[in-house]
This record gives structure tokens, sequence and C-alpha cells, in this order.
């Protein structure tokens, strides 16, 4: 659904959220809704859980819920699903969709502004809202689990840009994974010798440069959630890593051709 929330009751009044498009004379009669709501076609529901790959146990927060379909459809997949609006002629809407789809014990529905849901548990965040509501909420989806997984109908983040990219039936839809935050300074200890990196990130993609013993090269990278790609070096001397963040260290992935090292911050 496309929806949005208020920020603040000084900025907007807290019916003055959602306008009815064609559903109904009531719902726009019973609240004074000023921003669209419209719903998101099946098959772009169908390609935004296929690509955050919902799956049976996931936990997928739908922040605009609208009529509730998305999260219906994650809840099919085996998904506990939630979803939040704040018209709560859309979330009454919603709970009895649910019910009739014979997933009402596993999809959740909330009158709540999506600015005050608790969205930390989730490994699935879906959602159709605006472009300045995707971009107010970008520092909190950041912040979220790196792996986290976030689908988009229509509008992307700004310069957060996706990770995939689908077209449905003319219609946008955008699939970012959370990454860790791994900007600063590293050692690794590789075959040997020591190498201090000083990386710098925007969201998943990496940057930098390696003091190799007293000679410097650029660093490139990038994260997958809480995996992360290096390069550096020239020549024989060229290193190409592949590990997991944990915290203050990276753990080489099991198996990797860089073979055994260490890496650690500070």
């Amino acid at each position: 659904m496309i929806a949005t929330a208020i920020r603040g009751a000084a900025r907007l009044p807290a019916a003055a959220l959602f306008v009815s498009l064609g559903l109904g004379a009531a719902s726009a009669q019973e609240i004074d809704l000023d921003v669209p709501y419209v719903p998101t076609p099946a098959r772009v529901v169908d390609k935004m859980l296929e690509l955050a790959t919902v799956k049976e146990g996931d936990v997928v927060i739908d922040l605009g819920s609208g009529d509730g379909r998305i999260a219906i459809a994650a809840a099919k997949r085996g998904a506990r699903a939630y979803g939040v609006d704040i018209n709560p002629v859309r979330v009454k809407e919603a709970v009895e969709n649910a019910q009739k789809e014979g997933v009402a014990e596993r999809a959740t529905f909330r009158e709540q502004n999506l600015f005050d849901t608790n969205i930390t548990q989730a490994q699935v965040i879906t959602m159709y809202l605006l472009p300045s509501v995707n971009r107010d909420l970008r520092p909190r989806l950041l912040d979220l689990t790196p792996g986290t997984r976030v689908v988009s109908h229509a509008f992307d983040m700004g310069d957060w840009l996706p990770d995939e990219r689908a077209v449905v039936d003319g219609k946008n839809v955008y699939f970012w994974k959370v990454p860790a935050k791994v900007d600063g300074r590293w050692a690794v200890e590789h075959g040997g010798d020591t190498v201090n990196l000083i990386l710098t990130q925007t969201y998943q993609r990496l940057s930098g440069t390696a003091d190799m013993g007293g000679k410097n090269s650029p660093v490139e990278g990038s994260l997958d959630g809480d995996l992360v790609t290096l390069s550096f070096g020239e020549g024989e001397a060229r290193r190409e890593l592949r590990g997991r963040v944990n915290g203050s260290t990276l753990e080489p992935i099991a198996g990797s051709s860089a073979g055994s090292w260490t890496a650690r911050r500070g």
C-alpha cells in the first residue's frame, strides 16, 4: 500500500494521513484523509516477497500495511507477519482479510504510527510509502541487524543504491540488505604480514587504503549483509579476502582461497 505517517503532532494531525482511492465512500467519510492510499498489485506483492526471499519462520513487518495484502501474502509463505497502519479503517479491513484468508494466527495488524513501531526484530521489512518517508526511515533501517532484508514498491532510498531492482508491469521494486558497519581502521594478519586498512563505507560499497609495509594501495570492497569482500595490493602482493563481520573482528569464510587470516578493528 502507499501510505505515510506523522513524525509529530505539530506537523500533521493524526487523522490527516490516507485517502482511499476507489475503495468505498465510507472510508473517506469516516476520516479526514489527505495522502493517497493505493493498493499494491498482486504481481508486485509476489515480486517483493520473492526478492526478499520470504520463507517460513521469517518475521516480516509491513510498514503502512493498508488492507493487509503484503503481510497476508507473507503469512501464506509461513512467515510471522505484522502490519502497521495509522488508519483504523484499513487496520480493521486487514484483520478481516487475514481471517478470510485463514492466516489470522500468523498475520497481525496494529493501528500505529510507523515511526513509533519497533522494527528491530524483523528479518524482512516491506513498504510502499512515499519518497520522503523512505528517506526519513533510512537511518532506522541502517541500524537494523546486518542482513535484514528491505523491499520497497515504487520508491528507492536516495543514494542508498538497491542491491537488486525489478520491474513488474511497469512498476519498480527495490531490494536492499542492511550492511554491517565496517568503516574505520582494521589490522589484517595474513601470510605473516600485517596490513593496516582504512575503510570508508558508503552503505554496501567500500573503498579506502591499505598500508602494506609502508606501501599504500587502494582498497575495493563490498558488503552483502555481514559478508565482506576486500581486495588490495598489486601483483604477487594482491590480496582477495572474503569474511564475515563479527563485532570488532572479521572472520574468514571456510574454504576461502585466501587461506588463513584475521582482522581486528583498531
